[in-house]
């Protein structure tokens, strides 16, 4: 369908994401300690370009001409998070008051453009100091976690629209601890499922933190999702989608929302699940399952896959889709798969808040003239927004679409020679141009929306 304004109520939240690595810049300023990802970025040589987040799009000097840029761009939500070293730069302990004080002016110019903060807790800048000591690995850094999000909510409290603890768990573990491709570039499924359960773990001890110091905010988490398609009409194809489903999704969509791992996962990932004792893992179980108020969901693409024995688990093979439309990224454009994993999360899940808190897509884009033209993008987000506008209509309760991002960034791994921005960043110059799509987008949210 092709979405219009109308189709979202008047209190329906528009806007963008970014995140402190990927944005801010000034990593060796006003107090900042350094994060697993300065080390990563700066010794590792896994970045494509050997680039690194020292400046970026220099976000932390830029904020308040950013907040403007937002307004002119009619957005009526902004996404950040808070970087954890630049708050407590050991990880715990001292509090650095400058690096409180960027987002505390931060939250107060959003709210003075009548944009919503929504506030992410972790969007994996680990503390180095934390990551020293073992990082996710160790059981103590959940409990430092939930240090950082109450001095963090003791200072910004009900003037954040939304707290999410964590952004995408199933990426900081995974990509981080089994693929070695994002810091701190382990690969060792035992430790990535450790991890897994620590950074959950996190979350859980983080919620009653966060609800001691607001009453009006939401609170909740931010999942990355994938819907899984078959191949072809095999029964080896179809156990493939479900082992898929059950390592991207259901780890942590489960647990989080039923307070259970899924069983058919658990026992196949057999001596690599955290050696706990049943006692122990229920009262863990018990701590991440507690309520929570929203669920972000990042989507991108979608798989498409057969059963590949030869695999490590879970035994699946992507196959490409013959006339399929890719990003730069190499990710399939596929905005039915963002209605049917709402849809889906929506029927087997617990009734709560759901909102888009990433969506986008990385293109080639260039300057031409004052302008970015990428109409690709444009039809990106036209079909995106009409997933969820069919998805609402269906009944699923969604509240905000998210767009990642508002800048071309430092796309981790990938370095900056990916562009997701709705706006083009010159990184020489940090000169900020609006491509179409955030102009076509601009004029979709300040149509006339629906009554109620």
């Amino acid at each position: 369908m092709t979405p219009t304004r109308s189709d979202f109520p008047r209190d329906f939240h528009f806007g963008a994401a970014t995140s402190a690595y990927q944005v801010e810049g000034a990593v060796y300023e006003d107090g900042r300690g350094a994060s697993m990802w300065d080390s990563f970025a700066h010794h590792s040589g896994c970045i494509a370009d050997a680039s690194t987040g020292d400046v970026a799009c220099d976000h932390y000097h830029r904020m308040e001409d950013d907040v403007a840029l937002m307004q002119r761009l009619g957005h009526t939500a902004y996404r950040f998070s808070v970087a954890w070293p630049r708050v407590l730069p050991q990880g715990r302990g001292e509090v650095n008051p400058r690096g409180l004080d960027f987002y505390d002016r931060l939250v107060d110019l959003l709210l003075e453009q009548g944009i919503a903060p929504y506030a992410t807790l972790y969007h994996w800048d680990l503390p180095l100091a934390l990551h020293d000591q073992g990082g996710w690995l160790q059981r103590d850094t959940c409990h430092a976690f939930a240090e950082f999000a109450g001095v963090v909510a003791r200072r910004l409290g009900d003037r954040v629209h939304s707290y999410a603890t964590l952004n995408e768990p199933r990426c900081s573990a995974t990509v981080g601890y089994l693929e070695g491709r994002h810091a701190p570039g382990l690969m060792d499924r035992r430790k990535a499922l450790l991890a897994a359960h620590h950074l959950l773990l996190a979350h859980g001890l983080a919620l009653p933190v966060l609800r001691s110091f607001t009453t009006t905010a939401k609170i909740g988490v931010v999942l990355d999702v994938k819907p899984y398609y078959p191949a072809d009409k095999l029964a080896a194809t179809a156990q493939a989608v479900r082992r898929a489903d059950g390592v991207f999704n259901r780890w942590f969509l489960d647990p989080l929302l039923l307070g259970h791992y899924p069983q058919d996962i658990w026992e196949a990932e057999g001596a690599c699940v955290p050696q706990l004792s049943a006692t122990a893992l229920e009262h863990d179980l018990r701590t991440i399952a507690q309520p929570i108020d929203s669920l972000g969901l990042n989507y991108y693409t979608r798989g498409v896959v057969v059963h590949e024995p030869t695999r490590p688990f879970p035994h699946v093979r992507e196959v490409p889709v013959e006339g399929a439309q890719h990003t730069t990224m190499g990710w399939e454009i596929y905005p039915q798969g963002l209605y049917d994993m709402l849809v889906r999360i929506a029927r087997d899940y617990p009734a709560l808040d759901l909102f888009i808190a990433e969506n986008g897509a990385a293109l080639r884009d260039t300057v031409a003239n004052g302008a970015v033209h990428d109409p690709v993008r444009v039809q990106y987000l036209q079909s995106h927004l009409g997933a969820v506008a069919r998805a609402r209509q269906d009944g699923v309760p969604l509240s905000a679409y998210i767009a990642w991002s508002l800048l071309d960034n430092f796309e981790w791994g990938k370095g900056y020679t990916q562009r997701f921005g709705l706006c083009h960043v010159d990184y020489a110059t940090q000169v900020r141009t609006p491509k179409a799509s955030a102009l076509w987008l601009r004029d979709f949210i300040t149509q006339q929306p629906a009554a109620a």
